[in-house]
């Protein structure tokens, strides 16, 4: 994890704007209205002060990742804009389980249920503004839609995600997706294959045409990169085929991005496009988090691996209303009518929280750009 795309330049600006006075209690769409300045306590957090918070936190994750229910840290704020130690747990911890400071710290938990990467398996599609992100489209078509791996089909299931945007590689336009949306196929197993570049990437995914890739359209050619399980990044790319994806590199219900990006910060107000919950919108809660997450080798399959990432985001989600499972691969962008600037990309998360990868970590381990104005 760099924690210098923690503390960029946005970073540091944007700590120093008001925030809202409960990080815990955030959830969609009606706690994105801006507050009235009148009604916001305003917090200037020690920058400093975070980052040495965050050294904390990474010294101490060792100890609570190994105690049973635990599933990750982050650093976060309290209500009165003070550097915390957060603790996401599967459930509510018993009364004097977790110490209530460490150095002087204070430690908050944070209930999250067990955070699990939201792939899809068959079931209903989202959509809003009379959008729908599970039907085939028209070429060229536009991203944050259903799509995946057209042999994404074993064990007698078939699994997909969101081809969630689109991204610049030595000149050629790849969409982007999760890792284990597009090359989790790791195993001959219920399907006789494996994942392998220039296998056909479609929209809609199986899960949304009966498990049936005759009645989708393949709009990219998979390019395996492995990010998992080495890498800090849950990502995989496609390359475009010629006329099927929109060259600006247009969201249902978010339109175009701009080519720059922005790191995230406590109470950043984001959005997203899915196949699942179609366009949702949330708050940062946490940064810097450590979690776990475990791995399928196929389509419904056994475990593959578990992978503990570093440096992540940490985002409100009550009642999957933000992230839910085929909403994998979907971008995080600022929550700006025009040109947003990406943050992250969404990968898993639980029924009350969501985690991303920092975007300039996944683009630069795809040494890629963002397509946008």
């Amino acid at each position: 994890m760099s924690r210098r795309s923690l503390f960029s330049t946005g970073l540091l600006v944007a700590l120093t704007l008001a925030l809202s006075l409960v990080w815990s209690g955030c959830e969609n769409s009606a706690d994105i209205t801006a507050p009235n300045v009148e009604d916001t306590q305003v917090f200037t957090p020690d920058t400093q002060q975070f980052e040495s918070v965050m050294r904390l936190q990474e010294r101490e994750t060792r100890r609570f990742l190994d105690m049973s229910g635990v599933v990750g840290t982050a650093t976060g704020l309290n209500d009165r804009g003070e550097p915390v130690i957060q603790i996401l747990t599967e459930k509510a911890m018993p009364a004097g389980r977790l110490p209530r400071s460490i150095h002087g710290v204070e430690v908050v938990e944070v209930v999250t249920g067990k955070l699990v990467a939201m792939k899809g398996k068959p079931g209903g599609g989202g959509g809003g503004g009379g959008v729908s992100h599970t039907a085939i489209q028209t070429p060229p078509i536009q991203l944050g839609t259903s799509g995946g791996w057209t042999y994404d089909l074993a064990n007698g299931y078939c699994c997909g995600g969101t081809l969630g945007s689109l991204i610049n590689i030595g000149g050629s336009q790849y969409i982007m997706s999760n890792y284990h949306v597009l090359e989790a196929d790791i195993v001959d197993g219920g399907n006789g294959r494996t994942a392998s570049t220039n296998d056909p990437v479609i929209q809609p995914a199986l899960i949304d045409v009966n498990c049936n890739s005759g009645s989708a359209q393949t709009v990219a050619t998979l390019v395996v990169k492995n990010a998992l399980p080495g890498n800090n990044v849950d990502v995989a790319v496609a390359k475009v085929v010629s006329g099927m994806v929109s060259s600006d590199g247009a969201i249902l219900e978010i339109g175009t991005l701009s080519s720059a990006t922005v790191a995230a910060f406590i109470n950043q107000a984001v959005k997203k496009s899915g196949r699942t919950t179609g366009l949702g919108r949330a708050k940062v809660s946490g940064l810097n988090a450590t979690v776990n997450i475990t791995y399928e080798n196929e389509c419904a399959g056994g475990t593959a691996f578990t992978k503990q990432f570093t440096g992540q985001i940490v985002l409100t989600n009550k009642g999957s209303k933000f992230l839910a499972g085929g909403d994998s691969g979907s971008l995080m962008v600022e929550d700006v009518n025009n040109n947003p600037r990406a943050v992250g990309l969404l990968y898993a998360g639980s029924r009350s929280s969501a985690i991303a990868n920092p975007i300039d970590d996944v683009l630069g381990f795809l040494n890629a750009s963002m397509v946008g104005n």
